[in-house]
């Protein structure tokens, strides 16, 4: 099988590469940033997903399946890059797919779609609806990406498509959305709250995209690994002090004295927790995490 990836020289990225290369199937990497060093078997395209380049490689190349993982998702970058790239470039590829006959498609997706807010049910499933851009304006971009790549399981009746609303990942490569909220020397909290913080380990991550190739999955799936954990409890297992301080002061500290920068809007993701139901992914995949919480963070901590 041919399968094309975007964002592959992601960390996540490169380690779906791998596995697939690994069993046998043949590999495809679109993005922007190179990968010199990529394994064989893997076959790298340096473009822009929104490019007519991009398009080439589809027409040329004609994968089977697409996995789509090139969102961007620090806030540093450009609002208006970040709209272009995760909708503009979603419709895109969504188009290439139909055009030149791709058979299946995977979203890799974010579970902070749904949203953090303090009247949230604890465990979102797939029939909630992503409500983030309404808690979070920064996240308007993801969600509208989803709700995009979610369009296509009717818009594209003969194409398998399947968007994934995964959770924080967390491992070694230190990579990553919850990665980078752990990165200051010391983590902010809100005084008062304690949120459960719900995240997979990296390889485990790999292993659950590609299981939605292989089985062919079709719908919108959330994607978690272990119990989620408190925050508290995640700072003290990755070794970095937790530091609570009153919402009045949270926006003037963080990205100073240590502390991570963070969009002010995201204080209600420090506030209130984002939990998500996978027994549905689990159920049509046989999906088992093989690292649990401790395993997880500890791989965190002494990478």
């Amino acid at each position: 099988m041919k399968v094309l990836i975007t964002g592959i020289t992601g960390a996540l990225g490169k380690m779906v590469a791998e596995l697939l290369t690994a069993r046998g199937h043949s590999v495809l990497g679109l993005d922007r940033r190179p990968w010199p060093d990529a394994p064989a078997g893997i076959t790298m395209f340096q473009a822009d997903i929104r490019k007519r380049p991009a398009e080439e490689v589809f027409r040329v190349h004609r994968p089977d399946v697409l996995i789509h993982m090139a969102t961007v998702t620090h806030f540093s970058a450009p609002h208006e890059e970040r709209y272009q790239t995760n909708l503009g470039g979603t419709r895109r590829l969504f188009d290439y797919c139909e055009a030149y006959g791709v058979k299946q498609a995977v979203f890799v997706g974010r579970h902070t779609v749904y949203g953090a807010a303090a009247d949230s049910t604890l465990y979102h499933t797939e029939s909630d609806p992503p409500l983030g851009g309404s808690t979070f304006p920064d996240l308007a971009d993801l969600v509208a990406a989803d709700l995009f790549a979610a369009s296509a399981l009717w818009r594209m009746p003969k194409m398998k498509t399947a968007v994934l609303r995964m959770v924080y990942t967390l491992g070694p490569s230190r990579r990553g959305t919850l990665a980078g909220f752990l990165a200051g020397k010391r983590v902010p909290a809100v005084l008062g709250f304690d949120p459960l913080f719900q995240f997979i380990h990296e390889h485990d991550a790999a292993e659950a995209v590609v299981l939605a190739v292989t089985k062919k999955l079709r719908g919108v799936f959330n994607v978690a690994g272990p119990h989620p954990v408190p925050l508290s409890v995640l700072c003290r297992a990755v070794g970095k002090p937790h530091i609570p301080i009153p919402e009045s002061m949270f926006g003037h500290l963080t990205g100073r004295f240590g502390f991570s920068n963070l969009p002010a809007a995201a204080v209600n993701h420090v506030k209130y927790p984002i939990v998500v139901s996978a027994e549905p992914f689990v159920a049509a995949t046989g999906f088992a995490p093989r690292w649990d919480e401790a395993a997880t963070m500890e791989s965190f901590r002494w990478a």
